[in-house]
């Protein structure tokens, strides 16, 4: 099965009603081709980096779902929406796999630090001597 976070961002004036009207919208079309959702986030209204269609904020929103089939009729209709400033539909298992195989091949070892050249410990122990103020010998 693939994995795919889906992300996008609402333009701030869509009222409340209408947000969760898109969302079991893009939902439905997405579970209609076959995918299971596993997470749904909203991130609600950020900053954006830099304007985009003149807004400076909008409202986030992450999916997570898992299929075997695509998501180009979620991606078609998304785009095809006004109401959605930015979206992003990204397979994220491949990463997943890359990294499990890598902590397969590369285990953590157990990091040992060498021994200092000098004794740290007598160092620490020991308190620094304290230099005795001089007086002027005219005095």
């Amino acid at each position: 099965m693939r994995t795919y976070e889906v992300l996008f961002i609402l333009s701030p004036q869509v009222a409340e009603e209408e947000t969760t009207t898109l969302i079991t919208e893009f939902k439905r079309v997405a579970e209609g081709t076959g995918a299971k959702l596993t997470n749904e986030e909203a991130w609600g209204r950020r900053r954006l980096a830099y304007p985009i269609q003149k807004f400076n904020e909008g409202n986030y929103h992450l999916f997570v779902f898992d299929t075997d089939a695509s998501l180009s009729e979620l991606d078609r209709r998304m785009r095809n929406s006004d109401r959605i400033l930015r979206h992003m539909i990204v397979r994220t298992d491949l990463d997943h796999k890359r990294a499990e195989k890598l902590a397969k091949r590369n285990p953590k070892k157990e990091r040992v630090r060498p021994a200092p050249a000098f004794p740290a410990a007598a160092a620490a122990s020991e308190p620094a001597p304290v230099p005795e103020p001089e007086t002027p010998a005219g005095e």
